[in-house]
């Protein structure tokens, strides 16, 4: 399963009832923090996580809506004494904004390694999910993030009968085990039917619609998308701003053919994000406002 909690929908300035824009992916005891505004711990708080699983942050880009709780969130582990590496991943420029964080605090006890992407899209192996970061349309570098987890097979008797697999091993090669008897070495791509649909989910913040958020958004269990402006009088300033409305994402999601999406990341000119959800839902029905603290748990079917 993957569990996702939303730990603040602001976007460029934070409110008395609105953390910035952030979220946390969480799946097998590992976590992966989606940027750290000003008041990321904080938001962490309300929330009820804790930092001890954390496995990574994922930085979308580098304005200070995004990064400026980096440091406090990097002092914090220092004190708590974690003493496990935190990757660092992010689109061109991550060296400059982690060593800027790393002047505000004294030497951490725990190692960083930063993963930093320039291609157009990249894909890493993290903790048993594949993170797959991709380009947007920002005026800056700013990158999308897909968290997938796979999902292996049934066991086909069929197959493993017609590949001469006994019995008594099939569950030993269920559990990856490679079993050598009778002068055969017998694995578990022998008894395993085709992989079965996983678990996806995309997370898009800061940008105009672009191809690449279709394409990579394709197929997702939960899409959480940027929606800046409510209305498409704001069409204007959404365009000038590299942002979107909330029409245009919910054309996203439609075209992606996303289970459901939630709308994050408001322009703080946008009090009542519920007062415009039919702009989204006319378009996409399975639209929700997010807020913050909301949560999830993605399982399989």
């Amino acid at each position: 399963m993957i569990d996702i909690c939303i730990l603040g929908t602001s976007g460029m300035s934070p409110l008395v009832n609105r953390h910035l824009s952030s979220a946390i992916v969480r799946c097998d005891g590992a976590a992966f923090l989606l940027d750290c505004g000003e008041g990321t711990q904080l938001a962490l708080r309300e929330a009820g996580i804790q930092l001890r699983n954390l496995k990574a942050i994922c930085f979308t880009h580098y304005h200070a809506d995004h990064t400026l709780g980096l440091p406090g969130l990097l002092a914090t582990l220092s004190n708590a004494e974690r003493t496990d590496p935190l990757i660092i991943i992010g689109p061109k420029g991550l060296m400059r904004t982690v060593n800027a964080a790393l002047t505000l605090i004294a030497k951490l006890p725990f190692e960083i390694k930063c993963i930093e992407c320039t291609e157009e899209s990249a894909s890493l192996n993290l903790f048993g999910l594949k993170v797959t970061m991709f380009s947007v349309n920002h005026g800056v570098p700013c990158y999308g993030y897909s968290f997938c987890l796979s999902r292996s097979g049934k066991c086909d008797p069929d197959k493993a009968n017609r590949n001469g697999v006994p019995p008594e091993i099939w569950t030993d090669l269920q559990h990856n085990k490679v079993i050598r008897m009778n002068g055969r070495v017998f694995t578990k791509d022998l008894i395993m039917g085709e992989a079965r649909k996983g678990l996806k989910v995309t997370y898009t913040t800061d940008t105009r619609p672009c191809d690449n958020i279709v394409k990579f958004a394709k197929g997702s269990d939960l899409f959480i998308c940027e929606g800046m402006y409510g209305s498409d009088d704001n069409l204007d300033n959404a365009v000038k701003n590299y942002h979107m409305t909330f029409s245009e994402a919910a054309s996203l999601a439609r075209d992606a053919h996303v289970e459901q999406m939630w709308l994050t990341h408001y322009s703080p000119g946008l009090v009542d994000p519920e007062k415009y959800i039919s702009n989204a839902t006319n378009i996409f029905k399975r639209t929700m406002c997010a807020y913050d603290t909301l949560s999830t748990v993605l399982e399989y079917q």
